[in-house]
């Protein structure tokens, strides 16, 4: 309760303030005091100045550290939004309006929830009133900017990926030759692409073909050096010397 200006006394509604942070990647997340400690305090700070409206931070916290705002998959805004099906939140503040989200058809579904069970949203950063005409226009604009960074960022990546793999440069993923290392593939692929050769034999003390023709005709083939020096299994190599003889006599 309070006193207005004629000392009269008169209710004060309670308004239970839902705080909601994000930050789209998990780097310095580990630290004591991060982006998201961050964002939540200059939000409690912005319920603080407002108490004489009885607004009040719910101790719950929503935070979504290493999510993007792109869509709406975030454990954090899913809870967020079935406390506010469940009437257990009356205005949800956030640091920035991209915290939230950074699609515009993302954040109408959004504001069409907050509507519907009367929820009032709040920017710490940003001041706008969401139950006025002109308040509801430069949310849209904002998020129209949001969306628009996001889809820059988007592009730009694209462009980067697409001038190194023109240079050939691996850009991430599997590489494009990976295939060749699955003995399944290489089985499909021959004899010459599997790295044998044509005239391999399972068994290396089988004649050849050759030595079978001369076997037949009744002659052994004498085996060669470089056949004998393979089953013995080092290589021959060929040694000179001068000898000298003295002459008889």
């Amino acid at each position: 309760m309070s006193r207005n200006g004629n000392g009269k006394t008169r209710m004060i509604q309670q308004v239970r303030c839902a705080i909601y942070t994000r930050k789209s990647t998990e780097e310095g997340l580990e630290q004591e005091f991060n982006s998201l400690d961050a964002q939540r305090e200059a939000a409690e700070a912005y319920v603080a100045s407002q108490q004489h409206e009885g607004w009040v931070w719910l101790p719950d916290r929503y935070d979504d550290g290493g999510y993007t705002g792109a869509n709406m998959e975030r454990p954090a805004l899913r809870r967020l939004l079935d406390d506010i099906e469940d009437s257990r939140i009356d205005c949800v503040a956030v640091y920035k309006v991209d915290r939230i989200s950074r699609s515009l058809l993302d954040f109408a579904r959004m504001m069409e929830t907050f509507e519907k069970h009367q929820v009032s949203f709040v920017s710490v950063t940003q001041h706008f009133n969401t139950a006025t005409p002109m308040g509801r226009l430069i949310l849209n604009i904002l998020l129209s900017f949001a969306q628009f960074e996001r889809e820059l960022i988007s592009e730009r990546t694209r462009d980067k990926i697409a001038a190194a793999r023109r240079k050939g440069k691996w850009s991430g993923g599997m590489p494009v030759h990976a295939v060749e290392g699955r003995p399944e593939a290489r089985a499909d692929r021959g004899p010459r692409a599997r790295g044998d050769r044509p005239d391999a034999r399972a068994d290396p003390g089988l004649p050849h073909r050759g030595q079978q023709d001369r076997r037949a005709g009744g002659v052994e083939p004498r085996p060669t050096a470089h056949r004998a020096g393979r089953i013995a299994g080092h290589r021959h190599r060929l040694v000179t010397a001068r000898v000298r003889c003295r002459r008889p006599g």
